[in-house]
C-alpha cells in the first residue's frame, strides 16, 4: 500500500496517556491482538461507528506512516479489506495532526469536513 498517513482513534484518557508518555502501547484490544489498530481515511468513519460508538469526546490522531518500514502491516480484516496494523509502540513524533471527534443529536461521530 501507498498510504502517508493512517488514523488511529483514541479515548481522551489514551490520548493523554500517549501525550503524558510520549507513546502508545495500545487500547486493550491492541494488546490482545499483538498490534496497535489503524484505519484509513476512508476506513475511519466504519471504525468510530463500530468499535466507539456512542463515545463523545474522542481523539483521532493522524499517524505518519513513514518512519515504520517493517513493523507497519496491511492486513485484512473486515470483509477482506487491508487495514494498516502496527507492529511497535505508537511514538507521539510520529503524530502529525489531531481532531476532536463529537457526536451529532444522532450520535454520530462528527467527522471535519472534506474528510
Amino acid at each position: 500500500m501507498s498510504e502517508l498517513f493512517a488514523y488511529k482513534i483514541l479515548t481522551r484518557p489514551q490520548f493523554d496517556q500517549l501525550k503524558a508518555e510520549g507513546v502508545f502501547h495500545g487500547a486493550p484490544v491492541d494488546l490482545e491482538d499483538g498490534y496497535i489498530h489503524l484505519s484509513t481515511r476512508e476506513q475511519a468513519a466504519e471504525t468510530a461507528a463500530r468499535h466507539f460508538a456512542g463515545q463523545d469526546h474522542l481523539v483521532m490522531v493522524m499517524i505518519d506512516l513513514a518512519p515504520f518500514d517493517d513493523a507497519l502491516k496491511w492486513e485484512p480484516s473486515r470483509g477482506g479489506a487491508l487495514f494498516p496494523h502496527l507492529y511497535a509502540p505508537l511514538p507521539m513524533s510520529a503524530v502529525a495532526g489531531k481532531v476532536i471527534l463529537r457526536l451529532d443529536d444522532q450520535g454520530r461521530h462528527q467527522f471535519p469536513a472534506g474528510f
